[in-house]
């Protein structure tokens, strides 16, 4: 048996019966990143291609015994958070990572869903920015997302970097505005990182099956920061591995199918 170091990684998130994003998602990036997954579930969702039919969130006792009994025995070497639901998911999240000394944490502000269904009540935006956000390594909110963080409009470069700014602020460490609700072909995403911006491009892939992107890109990041690799690093590990996911898709279900999870590994020496 090797003795060879294994980097681990937790999800604390809600379930996706439809596999495409929430957990399923996240252990499918870890592991095709060589990271041994684990998860806290937070919600399970009944959804699929099509839609988010209920949420059903998991009692606060049994997310806490999940968290403890992580902590207690593995331990980790980065934290994913996603969808938290409510202001006390959130308000007891927090205490664990405080409680443990987590770093390498990033937070993914999962709010909606592709078809439009709440994840996160409304109550609980305070509680994100203020409990949770002060915490994390890097976050990683899409343009919607950061406009209800920030309380302001984002269509241009400059709106984008303000917006960063301001969620650095909070005391996020890192800033990842991710570009693709943006218009036009050519997709930026932005890291700030409370001195300089970073910006690495790609092209609109023309396809519908973009269910889990926000999962994926969040899991990669934290999987690559759990190898110990840099902000930078794990910015562009997470950018090509989702790309790829996106390009090489799987055509799954009627609606917004999920993206391949398989395709970086099967494209890890291409060029594309």
């Amino acid at each position: 048996m090797s003795d060879m170091k294994r980097n681990i990684a937790l999800t604390i998130a809600g379930s996706d019966s439809g596999g495409g994003a929430g957990i399923q998602a996240d252990l499918k990036t870890f592991q095709e990143l060589g990271v041994y997954g684990m998860s806290a579930i937070t919600a399970v969702t009944a959804q699929n291609t099509l839609g988010v039919d209920a949420v059903y969130p998991i009692p606060l006792d049994a997310i806490e015994k999940q968290i403890d009994a992580v902590a207690t025995d593995i331990g980790t070497d980065a934290v994913k958070t996603g969808m938290l639901f409510d202001s006390n998911i959130i308000e007891l999240v927090a205490a664990k990572i405080t409680k443990y000394k987590w770093d390498n944490v990033v937070v993914d502000p999962v709010m909606i869903a592709k078809g439009g269904a709440s994840l996160l009540q409304r109550e609980a935006i305070a509680a994100l920015k203020h409990q949770l956000l002060p915490l994390a390594t890097v976050i990683t909110p899409n343009i919607p997302e950061a406009e209800e963080l920030t309380g302001f409009s984002i269509h241009t470069m400059e709106e984008k970097k303000e917006a960063a700014r301001t969620l650095h602020s909070l005391g996020v460490k890192h800033v990842i505005m991710k570009g693709g609700h943006g218009e036009g072909n050519d997709l930026v995403d932005l890291l700030y990182d409370g001195n300089a911006f970073f910006t690495l491009e790609s092209k609109r892939i023309n396809t519908k099956n973009t269910h889990g992107t926000g999962c994926t890109f969040a899991a990669a990041m934290a999987a690559a920061l759990a190898k110990g690799m840099s902000v930078h690093k794990s910015f562009e590990i997470a950018k090509r591995f989702v790309y790829l996911a996106i390009k090489h898709d799987l055509n799954i279900g009627k609606g917004h199918g999920p993206t391949n999870h398989w395709a970086y590994a099967d494209h890890r020496t291409s060029k594309e």
